[in-house]
């Protein structure tokens, strides 16, 4: 009989990694994180945490903290970039599915799941790179790290994101990330500039490229967060990246140039613009390989246009956490992970690519139908999506 494994080697410190290492933890299983960057707080843009996410968050005692150190989002209202009202959607999300939709600063949550793993007594080591992993027979999984350094476990986890390297190992000839022709900008504003909005998130669909913008917590200096999504056409985003903050902030001015208000003054507030490629993976044939196993954006990278990035990777590493309880041979239990949550994950993968459709480049008349027919199919939209909603990891 196969003993059971009593170490997990971690490979990324984002979201998944060390929600993952909480949850190990609390089975007995000891947990060693290894994060390819540097320690570092404040970085990152905004993100929304969806109510499936913020179950996750409840398991983890961690609900309240967000909601505290975030905004809750009430509503999801749609414009034409002549402030024309196209809908709303997800609203009364904490009445509906038992917890609500909170935005924050991707930084803020960071720093709080390191902390909650800290106190979970799981180890965390920072600029720690993966250059390769060793899988031989009865013999520990071994991680080779660039600085000449290794580590053994019992089983390793990759929750390395989009750019995965434990993917290589999974998969050495499968899919590698590629650039769905769109950009991202974002940052945060001071929340005066969203004076009057409320707990809603306002997202407008311009002939091309979207806008969006709505709190992400009470600081009065930066908490307010907005982004901005368009097409690449011929560039790409470490090109943008590489120019002054004025010449991006010159950019933004002029393709959202006659859009509605707030968004001129939004971007002439706008510091440290941030910018970012919006990749893509396609299907991975399998997650797992040996004692090796894929979570998160590792195993099924998502594009922004769902927002369900996060929570995704959330309800992975409390479904893996409860799959680790049950004692089961550790192929079987990567088996199951990946029978279990392959069909949703993919189920959502494939709303978002839909979803990036309408941020494209449209002629006056294509954007004018786009508009109508968005009108119309909102109401349907809205109760489609309703199953991401709804998920409980706790109850799967």
């Amino acid at each position: 009989m196969q003993r059971r494994p009593r170490k997990a080697l971690i490979i990324g410190a984002g979201i998944a990694g060390p929600v993952t290492a909480i949850l190990l933890r609390r089975a007995g299983i000891d947990a060693q994180i290894f994060e390819a960057w540097p320690y570092s707080t404040g970085i990152g843009g905004g993100l929304q945490i969806a109510p499936n996410g913020m179950h996750v968050m409840e398991e983890l005692g961690l609900a309240r903290e967000l909601i505290n150190r975030g905004s809750v989002a009430e509503s999801f209202d749609f414009c034409a970039q002549d402030g024309q009202r196209l809908g709303s959607i997800n609203r009364d999300m904490e009445k509906r599915f038992g917890q609500p939709a909170v935005n924050m600063c991707r930084a803020t949550l960071n720093e709080i799941l390191i902390d909650k793993a800290w106190c979970a007594h799981a180890e965390l080591y920072f600029e720690k790179r993966l250059v390769g992993i060793e899988d031989r027979g009865d013999q520990p999984i071994v991680a080779h790290f660039a600085d000449g350094t290794s580590a053994e476990g019992d089983f390793l986890i990759g929750a390395d994101g989009v750019h995965s390297a434990v993917r290589r190992h999974v998969v050495p000839d499968g899919p590698t990330p590629f650039d769905t022709g769109l950009i991202g900008f974002g940052g945060f504003v001071p929340r005066a500039l969203l004076d009057g909005l409320g707990q809603r998130v306002e997202t407008t669909f311009g002939r091309s490229g979207f806008f969006g913008y709505g709190f992400c917590s009470t600081d009065a200096k930066d908490g307010a967060m907005w982004w901005s999504t368009q097409p690449a056409n011929g560039m790409d985003a470490a090109a943008f990246r590489a120019q002054a903050q004025s010449t991006l902030k010159q950019h933004l001015r002029d393709f959202h140039r006659g859009w509605h208000d707030p968004i001129p003054a939004i971007i002439e507030a706008a510091e440290n613009i941030v910018v970012t490629d919006t990749l893509d993976v396609a299907t991975l044939p399998t997650w797992s390989r040996r004692r090796s196993l894929l979570i998160g954006d590792a195993a099924h990278a998502t594009s922004p246009h769902a927002g369900q990035g996060a929570s995704l990777a959330l309800e992975d590493a409390l479904r893996l956490g409860r799959l680790m309880t049950q004692g089961q041979e550790l192929g079987v239990t990567f088996q199951n992970f990946e029978r279990e949550r392959r069909p949703r994950a993919e189920k959502i993968v494939a709303i978002a690519r839909r979803n990036g459709s309408s941020k494209r480049e449209f002629s006056a008349s294509g954007a004018w139908i786009r508009n109508q027919i968005m009108k119309w199919l909102l109401p349907l939209g809205a109760k489609s999506m309703d199953f991401m909603y709804a998920y409980d990891a706790r109850a799967a």
